[in-house]
């Protein structure tokens, strides 16, 4: 294993940990607790997040990050025929 992928493992079980416990967080918050570079958190989140283990939610240059997987939205009508 790489040192950057052992940084983005150590960096996804700290997240976990935090938000299994507290349940939000927002992305600036967790780069400044666990002192992660900008690559490795967002690596991190992504990882999470593609495992369904955390729902992110853009706010401005920030993200809240949420532990649990928030419902999806529904989806868009179907068009109507345009021969109506």
């Amino acid at each position: 294993m790489t040192p950057l992928q052992e940084n983005i493992q150590s960096a996804v079980t700290r997240i976990t940990e935090y938000l299994t416990e507290h349940k939000t967080a927002s992305s600036w918050q967790l780069k400044v607790m666990f002192r992660l570079s900008s690559s490795v958190l967002y690596l991190a989140l992504g990882f999470l997040y593609s495992q369904g283990k955390i729902s992110l939610e853009a706010d401005g240059i920030n993200y809240h990050v949420t532990w649990g997987q928030q419902p999806a939205p529904a989806a868009p009508a179907a068009p109507l025929p345009e021969n109506m």
